[in-house]
């Protein structure tokens, strides 16, 4: 029995290395695959083509998965591993983003440029070519030259002076575009159009100024005045991989108030009841399952961030707290139906709000099951 046990070690110390050495395959051939994507970022350049395609991403994706099933590997899992690469490849193809029909002689002016929002739109225009002005209120007399020449002046300053900044604009260039990356529009994107005549659009990023390229990030478009002759702006927008969806101001500012307002609160208040509860976090992530961990996750990282944009955003509009207070009210209401051991009340609600979602619960339960994967990965 022991001679059986030594041959079993043996032979599973050599299918170890055998392991070691596919792995070590695998890091050269992602090395072969990061060479390859770099090159082919060069080409584009040359191309004028977009960082992002989304069909060549999907039939790439879906060979794999084909070839995987053949080959009796889980599709599921060839996907992931792609998916990663893929995200990675993107980060070495962005430094060889194109300029599309811009005027490379004429200065683009990033107003709050030296923030973390600005800074990351300073980078990516000057990666693609262009000649960028940095203005700050220290340096807003020093770009008088710039003004007048203009070709793009993108606004990124904090909510509550963005009014009065747009406000203090000087005279533009009739075809210069005025732009803003605010997360509200209706009343940046009417300042702007009093203080411009020509080409005016409102910019919504919906991500946070650490990513390290836009593959794949959506941003929203609000139109304000000739929006054809934005075009170059938001073709170099899609060039660098964003998705862009245009939707009209208002629209957006009810829309925020739910996918921004209302849940920046609610887990503010999460966090504020788990710390008056004296919970312990770390008692809670080891009695919590990968969604609970999740749910725990995306309460923590609002406090790793910047208190004053939250602030900013929540106090953006008064009808953002009439909104809050209706919501505070149907949250009592049920509870009050619940202490009363209303359970069938309950279960009524449920199923209204399952019929409400539709087909976007299962979608939803779909997509959820990754993330829960990758955050049971972390543990």
């Amino acid at each position: 029995m022991n001679n059986d046990k030594q041959q079993s070690a043996e032979e599973l110390q050599q299918l170890r290395q055998q392991i070691d050495a596919a792995d070590a395959d695998l890091v050269a051939l992602l090395a072969r695959r990061r060479q390859l994507t770099s090159a082919i970022g060069a080409v584009k350049k040359k191309l004028g083509e977009p960082l992002y395609v989304p069909g060549r991403e999907v039939a790439l994706i879906q060979a794999r998965r084909q070839q995987a099933e053949e080959q009796g590997v889980a599709p599921d899992l060839v996907e992931d591993v792609l998916r990663r690469i893929i995200r990675e490849s993107y980060r070495s193809q962005q430094d060889h983003s194109s300029q599309t029909q811009g005027d490379a002689s004429r200065p683009i002016l990033v107003v709050g440029g030296g923030g973390q929002l600005g800074s990351l739109f300073v980078r990516l225009f000057r990666a693609s070519g262009y000649q960028v002005i940095v203005v700050e209120s220290d340096s807003w007399a020093a770009a008088a030259d710039y003004w007048q020449h203009a070709q793009l002046v993108l606004v990124s300053v904090p909510i509550q002076v963005t009014t009065e900044v747009i406000k203090q604009l000087p005279e533009l260039p009739q075809d210069c575009i005025l732009a803003d990356l605010t997360s509200i529009k209706d009343k940046p994107l009417t300042a702007m159009c009093e203080q411009h005549s020509g080409p005016v659009v409102g910019l919504h990023p919906m991500f946070g100024p650490t990513i390290k390229n836009l593959a794949k990030q959506l941003i929203v478009v609000c139109e304000g005045r000739s929006v054809e002759h934005c075009q170059w702006l938001l073709s170099q927008l899609e060039n660098w991989g964003a998705q862009l969806h245009q939707v009209s101001a208002p629209a957006h500012d009810k829309s925020m108030a739910f996918v921004q307002v209302l849940r920046h609160f609610s887990t503010f208040v999460y966090g504020e009841h788990l710390a008056a509860e004296q919970a312990t976090i770390d008692e809670l992530l080891s009695l919590s399952s990968p969604i609970y961990r999740l749910e725990l996750m995306m309460v923590g990282r609002l406090f790793a961030q910047n208190a004053d944009l939250y602030a900013d955003i929540i106090l953006a509009s008064p009808e953002n707290f009439a909104m809050i207070r209706r919501y505070l009210q149907r949250f009592d209401a049920i509870l009050s139906e619940l202490e009363q051991g209303n359970r069938d009340a309950f279960i009524t609600r449920f199923a209204a709000l399952r019929e409400f979602f539709g087909g976007h619960a299962e979608q939803f339960l779909r997509e959820s099951q990754q993330l829960l994967q990758a955050a049971d990965d972390l543990r």
